[in-house]
């Protein structure tokens, strides 16, 4: 958490790298500005590529420098993946091929300025002795945790997903209810209100992974059945999905989305599992032997 006796140091840092931050909203508009120029020829992926560009634009936030540095990191990293996996690949060669290859390239540059600003963030804090949650592995997981389901969350936009399986809606429900928890999680321990709670912190954080391990369980099991088995509907081959043809210029090819839900469902679950075993080492004693 940080005190009002670390902000003379945020405003420094502020100072610092201000330069920086122009080099970084320079790379973002260009970014924002070539992807935006598509118009109509964007699909749905891009659109939600396009979404991320727009609400990662360059700020300072005084409490939060290095978290907010994560995330557009991770961000910027993961649409220069998607948008040219899942979009760009798809579109005729000419302009506006070269503006989505455009952006994705100035995507990824936006991402290494935002990682190295968090590296030197880090060596500051640490110069300094400043308590940085981020540099934890519980904190680096719920970041992760949150990036990997608001990916999620850009495929699942396409609707074609999971309608109309009630089955699959219940996945919709996992991936919603264990990012708001983790997103309480974080604001819990980044605003210092953690003290509060009637219950003993590693105790409450086991509850809570627990929960949210279960339900991945559930989705782990749903998604992929109900998305490739045949006998319940399924389709476990990418040629036998129509949309992949029907549906190419706006959402690319649907299968490959319906897996890569499944993939990024198996890494949640891998990372729910490391937290559940940090958080029970820590209830069973290991204090010493793990950092709160």
């Amino acid at each position: 958490m940080f005190t009002r006796g670390i902000l003379p140091d945020l405003v420094y840092m502020e100072t610092l790298y201000s330069p920086f931050s122009l080099v970084q909203m320079i790379s973002i508009y260009v970014t924002l500005f070539l992807a935006a120029r598509m118009d109509n020829e964007r699909g749905a992926v891009s659109n939600c590529c396009l979404t991320i560009w727009w609400s990662i634009l360059p700020f300072f936030w005084n409490k939060l420098p290095i978290t907010y540095a994560c995330y557009v990191a991770i961000f910027c990293l993961l649409t220069s993946i998607i948008n040219p996996i899942f979009y760009v690949q798809y579109l005729h060669y000419g302009p506006s091929r070269d503006q989505a290859i455009a952006a994705s390239a100035f995507s990824c540059i936006t991402s290494v300025l935002y990682a190295i600003n968090v590296a030197c963030t880090w060596k500051y804090y640490k110069l300094k002795n400043i308590p940085c949650y981020e540099h934890t592995l519980p904190g680096l997981l719920k970041i992760l945790e949150s990036v990997v389901a608001c990916v999620i969350f850009s495929f699942i936009s396409n609707t074609s997903l999971y309608w109309p399986q009630p089955a699959l809606k219940c996945c919709l429900a996992v991936y919603f209810t264990c990012f708001v928890r983790v997103a309480v999680a974080m604001l819990l321990k980044l605003s210092g209100w953690e003290n509060r709670l009637p219950l003993r912190l590693p105790i409450f954080h086991l509850g809570q992974t627990m929960l949210s391990f279960l339900l991945y369980v559930s989705a782990m099991v749903l998604w992929p059945l109900y998305q490739f088995d045949e006998k319940l509907g399924g389709q476990p081959h990418w040629y036998s999905d129509m949309s992949f043809v029907d549906e190419l210029t706006d959402y690319g090819c649907v299968w490959d989305q319906r897996l890569a839900v499944a993939i990024l469902t198996a890494i949640n679950l891998l990372m729910y599992v490391v937290d559940l075993v940090y958080w029970t080492l820590l209830v069973r004693g290991s204090d010493g032997l793990l950092p709160q």
